[in-house]
């Protein structure tokens, strides 16, 4: 088995695209971050495979201060282990590992020290919205500049109730300002007042995905976000095949939401998070 990192992305691109896009939906995540560092929004990143005669074995991706994204494609290859010692060997440190639990597990056990399960996932994907749902009163619009300083703060508190990171003021600045700038923010606005967002990220060849879903606590139970989402989604759908969400599976709510709209489950996703790793 041989290890093989890679500087250029167009390179890289040519060795992982035919594997991705034969499961477009399931390897959403791994292929619209590459998407967006071939857009050059990331200034650094890693980018390795694993390789034998059977031919690509494991794909590794990782945009700091993100977790590492790792995709097995042959179980019995045992290549965990391998992407870890390269890893450890070419001293990046890791903080976290998202991927089936299988993968995810065995590269926590290669990499050693604590882990932790930051979030059990759910990876839905939708190809035709239900009708005859329920609406609740408003309609949607796509966010403006003008919509920033509420979007900041909208984007902290999701930070906090997801678990997902708490972003400092400036780093939230920074990323509303950039989602505003490309149009992917959609408010959801009952009488004048904007009440729920969420936005598209991610596109790949035939998909996009549905993120930062959220509506303040005062709000909630009125069905915002799902009207929001359930239009948007339908919207989205014009342009593309199909649109993926995750979602933290010990949230049953927003679980049977996705649902109520048409998103079924396609496959169960871990993300373990890290302490300090072993050293020899």
């Amino acid at each position: 088995m041989e290890w093989k990192w890679y500087q250029e992305i167009g390179e890289y691109m040519e060795k992982a695209r035919p594997l991705l896009e034969k499961r477009e939906d399931l390897y959403s995540l791994f292929l619209g971050v590459l998407g967006q560092i071939e857009q050059g929004r990331y200034e650094t990143f890693y980018l390795g495979l694993a390789e034998d005669r059977q031919g690509v074995a494991a794909l590794a991706l990782m945009t700091p201060p993100h977790p590492l994204q790792l995709i097995v494609c042959r179980e019995d290859a045992n290549v965990e282990a391998l992407v870890a010692n390269e890893f450890r060997n070419a001293k990046i440190e890791i903080f976290g590992v998202i991927g089936d639990k299988g993968t995810a597990e065995r590269f926590a056990d290669a990499w050693g020290g604590l882990s932790e399960i930051a979030m059990d996932q759910g990876l839905y994907r939708i190809d035709a919205v239900r009708k005859k749902l329920a609406k609740s009163p408003g309609s949607w619009r796509v966010a403006n500049r003008l919509d920033a300083p509420l979007l900041v703060d909208w984007y902290q508190l999701f930070g906090e109730d997801t678990g997902i990171g708490n972003p400092s003021q400036e780093e939230a600045e920074e990323k509303i300002a950039d989602f505003i700038s490309r149009k992917e923010v959609f408010l959801w606005e009952d009488g004048g007042r904007a009440v729920s967002c969420m936005k598209k990220a991610r596109p790949s060849k035939h998909g996009i995905t549905v993120s930062f879903v959220f509506t303040p606590k005062e709000l909630r139970k009125k069905g915002y976000a799902r009207t929001l989402v359930a239009e948007v989604t339908e919207e989205l759908l014009n342009e593309y095949d199909f649109a993926m969400l995750y979602t933290d599976l010990a949230n049953g709510t927003s679980n049977k939401i996705y649902q109520e709209i048409g998103y079924e489950q396609i496959a169960n996703p871990v993300h373990l998070k890290f302490g300090q790793p072993q050293r020899e």
